[in-house]
């Protein structure tokens, strides 16, 4: 099993953005085509669930957001999702059916699936999120090498030239990351895995492990 490629990180059933990721192997080559994308498939959603909120915005009629929020295009927001005060949505995002972004939080050129959690004072950028990913309060992916060359994936031994500048992090079906964690550049985290919280990762972690501060990664029980 090849911990990162998209078959071993995400159910694509839980995913308006399904067909995004067709004939990709790794879910950071989605990243250059999400500005495309949402501009085409919003164009297809019906009318009868979604409502345009200015410029290629599509928000579903029974989603929350707050009036506070500040969305920008291209974005797609699923039914059931909810918007809290003050998130900030810079353009280029999907947000999955009943999808939380909270106070503060920040996104920008993302994908969350269903059921994601960044609910408090996130920063979400050049990233995907699965199904029931849950980031805890002031958790962050950093999207950006200070030296600012293009971003690696390291497993271990084996290297994987992503050829991007900004990659921020994969996360996995189910992972949950702990409060005020760092996720540099290149993280990819394996499904049902956790991260302690103020945690700096780099590299991947695999499914099913624990990724603790102090100790490294451990298989879970």
């Amino acid at each position: 099993m090849n911990p990162i490629t998209i078959a071993d990180l995400y159910d694509l059933e839980e995913t308006i953005a399904a067909e995004i990721f067709e004939g990709i192997t790794y879910p950071w080559e989605v990243l250059p085509k999400i500005h495309d994308f949402i501009i085409q498939l919003g164009n297809t959603l019906p009318t009868e669930q979604f409502e345009q909120r200015g410029e290629n915005i599509w928000v579903a009629k029974n989603a929350t957001v707050a009036p506070t929020a500040c969305l920008n295009g291209p974005l797609i927001i699923d039914e059931g999702a909810e918007i809290r005060h003050c998130a900030f949505v810079r353009g280029n995002a999907i947000v999955g059916k009943g999808a939380v972004v909270g106070n503060s939080t920040e996104l920008k050129n993302v994908i969350l699936f269903n059921k994601v959690q960044v609910p408090h004072y996130n920063y979400v950028g050049d990233s995907v999120l699965g199904f029931k990913a849950h980031m805890g309060a002031g958790s962050i992916t950093s999207n950006v090498k200070s030296d600012k060359t293009l971003v690696v994936v390291k497993d271990g031994e084996k290297t994987y030239e992503t050829g991007l500048k900004k990659m921020g992090a994969m996360l996995g079906d189910n992972v949950e990351v702990g409060c005020n964690s760092v996720l540099n550049p290149g993280t990819v985290i394996g499904r049902n895995s956790n991260v302690y919280p103020t945690s700096m990762v780099r590299g991947v972690v695999p499914a099913n492990s624990i990724f603790k501060k102090d100790a490294g990664v451990v298989e879970k029980e």
